[in-house]
């Protein structure tokens, strides 16, 4: 049983075609990112997969069942922007229903609010909490029912750093633990820290994509002779080249650590070493051609 099948997707606004004919199926637990830029369809997608905007035509099954099927929601879920909230309402009362819906116990909710972080305010109203305050209570609604799939629409808008580093870090652990996540997101450096799996919406179309195929690798060393060593990495078959008083170094097949070898035997001194990734973000630029 596949727990995300799309057959022949496609969805219009009066005569402005949105999806086309799409199809995609998922049926391994991890997260994969939804990305394009803003007003290409990712929520109209996103709602026309739990069925809250109807499709024109083509199929969707979600944990095996027609996602028009109300009971496919015991085991999904999709987590909108906090406009879903009621402000007189506090974080409890919002999971209790949550729990009452689904039959599940009580005790889940004390559970899932310090697994986010925000048992200190879980008995406080929505209407005093900060943005950051909002996203965690969404989150634990969208995990109370513990989901194999999950619809995350722009989760870590607004999210301070720390807040941001614990959604990753959930984010991560559900999928390691058996969640299935479709993530949409226009922070590529995020998405770049949670997964290499994504799906890139352009031109009506979702083009399914491995990260790990399209990332290059670079390091970023500050030597004490620079000049020097930029001479020894050359000779011996490494693109480095000068980048604001460093050397900027393209690994392959080669490993840092022969690269450090190679400059302690020439008794050239490292002062710093930073690694960037390359990934989501070129690949962007090249797909939506900017």
């Amino acid at each position: 049983m596949s727990i995300l099948a799309i057959n022949n997707l496609s969805k219009s606004y009066k005569k402005q075609k949105v999806l086309d004919d799409i199809s995609l199926t998922i049926d391994s637990p991890g997260i994969w990112a939804l990305v394009g830029p803003n007003g290409v369809g990712k929520t109209t997608f996103l709602n026309v997969l739990t069925n809250l905007l109807p499709a024109d035509s083509g199929s969707v099954e979600l944990v095996g069942k027609p996602n028009k099927d109300y009971r496919v929601f015991k085991e999904v879920t999709y987590l909108q922007d906090n406009t879903v909230l009621f402000e007189y309402l506090t974080g409890y009362d919002h999971l209790k229903y949550v729990c009452d819906v689904n039959k599940i116990s009580k005790a889940r909710i004390k559970e899932v609010a310090e697994y986010v972080g925000m048992s200190k305010y879980l008995k406080k109203v929505v209407w005093n909490y900060s943005l950051g305050m909002k996203q965690h209570l969404l989150l634990a609604m969208a995990i109370v029912n513990k989901p194999k799939l999950l619809f995350l629409d722009e989760p870590l808008n607004g999210l301070d750093p720390s807040s941001a580093i614990l959604m990753r870090k959930i984010f991560l652990e559900l999928g390691e633990n058996g969640t299935i996540i479709i993530l949409s997101s226009h922070n590529l450096a995020e998405i770049d820290r949670v997964t290499k799996q994504i799906l890139f919406l352009k031109d009506k179309k979702i083009l399914q994509t491995n990260m790990a195929d399209h990332e290059t690798v670079h390091y970023y060393f500050t030597l004490i002779d620079s000049e020097k060593g930029k001479a020894v990495l050359t000779d011996n078959g490494f693109l480095a080249s000068d980048e604001i008083g460093r050397l900027k170094i393209e690994l392959e097949e080669q490993s840092l650590s022969n690269v450090i070898n190679l400059l302690q035997e020439h008794q050239i001194a490292i002062q710093d070493i930073e690694k960037e990734i390359t990934g989501s973000e070129k690949l962007y630029e090249e797909l939506f051609e900017l």
